[in-house]
């Protein structure tokens, strides 16, 4: 704005008809759109797989941090306009995860249903200017192609509806396992022409064998990934951690496959695999150091108000309507999260 005011200066002079138009440019007319530019999605537009790297539309690297919801057949409750709201502004979240179940009581028992919520909390967070990771979250069955036609019907509706939107990533399958990785990357290779019928630029994140570990929890690495990858391209390739369970061999499988392969941790918590039990607040500083150094993006799990310490909420919470912001509602993972969202920079790096 103080460029343009000088070029005007600069053609019309300093008369009263000038003066009294740069009058009327007032902070108040000016700082909603200031605002809206200064979203995570406005900010960086049409996200793209740059060698291993995530990128923004001007091809520099970013790194995403933000939150799962939990399966929205069961706490849809907490993502409301409030929580919504706090989880952009107050966390200052750059992304949020919906999290649609195929099984489990979701999307198999309700396509209708399921599909509508996951179009309602994409526009919401639209709305809030942070990214949307669409999450096929198949989990059991372990063979994605167990729900391929089913994924086919959803991420059809999906991209063409919202495939015109700059704020979007596709994550096809949530955890594999019990499969061989060349199983998976024969589900991608089928699904992922589905979406490119209806949206050509969104990227798309492939889960990896035994729970998207690259294949560690089920005793192989990241080099079948590496040797025999998707034939597609603006893909990433999705890691999972809990941070109280899995040590040393999965943050050295994740370093090295980040340097070969663009990787991006679609959830991870600082508990136990089940996302239950005790806090390992300094493994997982570790592993969010190892991010920071690489720029491989993160998303939590989960924001919701569940039983188990890796819901950030406190039960009874989303029931309540909350509150929602500030930190008297969290649960201590849910505060350790918010401070790393918030304020990233405060922390080591390396």
């Amino acid at each position: 704005m103080t460029q343009a005011r000088s070029r005007l200066r600069a053609l019309c002079g300093a008369g009263a008809l000038v003066t009294a138009l740069l009058a009327g440019l007032t902070t108040a007319q000016t700082a909603p759109a200031a605002a809206a530019l200064a979203t995570p999605a406005a900010t960086n537009g049409q996200l793209k797989v740059c060698g291993t790297k995530l990128c923004n539309r001007y091809g520099k690297p970013v790194q995403l941090r933000g939150m799962s919801s939990h399966g929205t057949q069961w706490y849809s409750q907490c993502l409301t306009s409030g929580s919504l709201d706090t989880l952009a502004k107050d966390w200052n979240a750059d992304v949020l995860r919906v999290s649609t179940y195929v099984q489990e009581g979701g999307y198999e028992t309700d396509p209708r249903k399921y599909t509508d919520l996951a179009h309602s909390l994409i526009e919401k967070a639209t709305a809030r200017g942070m990214y949307v990771i669409v999450d096929w979250h198949m989990l059991d069955p372990g063979d994605p192609h167990a729900n391929l036609s089913r994924a086919k019907a959803f991420f059809t509706e999906i991209a063409q509806r919202h495939g015109s939107k700059t704020n979007l990533l596709y994550e096809i399958a949530n955890e594999p396992s019990g499969v061989s990785w060349s199983r998976i990357k024969s589900y991608a290779e089928q699904l992922i022409p589905v979406i490119r019928a209806k949206d050509a630029e969104t990227p798309v994140l492939v889960g990896t064998r035994a729970w998207s570990s690259f294949g560690v929890s089920e005793g192989s690495s990241e080099s079948e990934v590496v040797n025999n990858p998707v034939r597609a391209s603006n893909i990433m390739y999705t890691f999972h951690f809990y941070a109280y369970s899995h040590r040393d061999e999965y943050l050295n499988t994740l370093s090295r496959a980040a340097d070969k392969l663009p990787v991006f941790v679609t959830e991870f918590g600082t508990q136990n695999y089940a996302g239950e039990g005790s806090n390992d607040f300094t493994m997982s500083q570790r592993y969010l150091d190892l991010m920071a150094a690489k720029k491989i993006s993160w998303v939590n799990w989960n924001f919701s108000d569940d039983h188990r310490t890796g819901a950030v909420f406190k039960s009874g919470t989303c029931a309540a309507g909350g509150p929602w912001a500030g930190t008297a509602s969290l649960k201590p993972a849910g505060v350790w999260v918010r401070d790393r969202i918030r304020t990233p920079d405060n922390f080591p790096t390396g």
